[in-house]
């Protein structure tokens, strides 16, 4: 049986049960049994319980330095045929992992396997599709996994501006000067309305949603574009200094497109302006410049 994301964990427990998990999902950093015994107030009833749920995997148990007992929830093995332990540690880490994702190295190092089992077990789960393979855009020699039924965060695979581990230069420029038409054209509006310097200025900005707007429906875009990745390309048309932008009392970014002071620099063409890893970018460790793929072929 595979991983269904549609499959119902608490199926088949009464409601008891049902309550206590609840409880433990809403506090992420535990719940003591004093707790649990706003649920179950009878102690006999409430053991027999909680050792249940532990035994499905539903709760992780924990002693305190006090010698009371912490109970966390945790993501069951449900739905998930595994072979043997080492699947099951395997696929425990992974969900632990998230959408994030874990590098197979530390797999092999938190469950002190060789790179014989890790491989023979990776390979069993992914044939299942239990577990699928991803490369983070930022680190793409490290290999990592995650459970298949979830997708990895913009973070993880750079989102719209990369396509199989490629920054796409090309659709980032035509995004670039279409935005930029569309504020330049509602620039060039206000300033025909004639209404007077501060009606034009005020006439030519834009709320992002507006030109978000736009774009989706010239249908350029192959894949379907967040607020938050057509504000990065605003962005860059800040830094070449084409875009001026403001933020209302209500928290919403309005733009308009103004006159450049210097001559047009060439950044909004890079990776570095839409790069969805840019705040972890230093000049040393894993996301630097010096070793930057994406940033070597802009250059050429």
């Amino acid at each position: 049986m595979e991983v269904n994301s549609d499959t119902q964990p608490t199926q088949g427990l009464d409601e008891t049960r049902k309550k206590v998990i609840a409880l433990a999902q809403s506090k992420p950093k535990g719940i003591m049994d004093e707790d649990v015994s706003t649920i179950i107030p009878e102690i006999k009833q409430r053991v027999v319980i909680l050792n249940d749920l532990l035994n499905k995997s539903f709760l992780t148990l924990f002693t305190l330095s006090n010698g009371k007992f912490l109970y966390k929830y945790r993501e069951p093995v449900v739905g998930v045929k595994v072979a043997d332990d080492q699947e099951k540690l395997v696929y425990e880490l992974c969900a632990k992992a998230g959408n994030k994702g874990i590098w197979i190295r530390e797999i092999r190092q938190k469950l002190n396997l060789t790179q014989a089992q890790t491989t023979k077990v990776l390979k069993s789960l992914e044939k299942k599709r239990i577990i699928k393979a991803i490369k983070p855009v930022g680190d793409s020699k490290k290999n990592f996994v995650m459970l298949y039924h979830l997708e990895p965060p913009s973070s993880v695979t750079g989102g719209a501006w990369y396509q199989d581990q490629e920054f796409e230069g090309e659709f980032v420029n035509v995004l670039n000067e279409q935005c930029y038409r569309y504020l330049e054209k509602k620039r060039e509006k206000a300033i025909k309305e004639d209404l007077g310097p501060i009606a034009e200025k005020n006439g030519s900005f834009a709320p992002s949603t507006d030109v978000l707007k736009y774009i989706s429906e010239l249908g350029i875009s192959k894949v379907k574009l967040k607020l938050e990745d057509l504000e990065m390309i605003l962005h860059t048309l800040m830094y070449d200094g084409k875009v001026e932008k403001i933020t209302t009392s209500n928290g919403n970014n309005m733009y308009r497109a103004v006159q450049p002071l210097v001559g047009f620099t060439g950044l909004m063409t890079s990776p570095c302006g839409v790069c969805p890893v840019r705040k972890n970018c230093s000049d040393i460790g894993t996301v630097t410049p010096l070793t930057c793929q994406y940033f070597s072929d802009w250059l050429n």
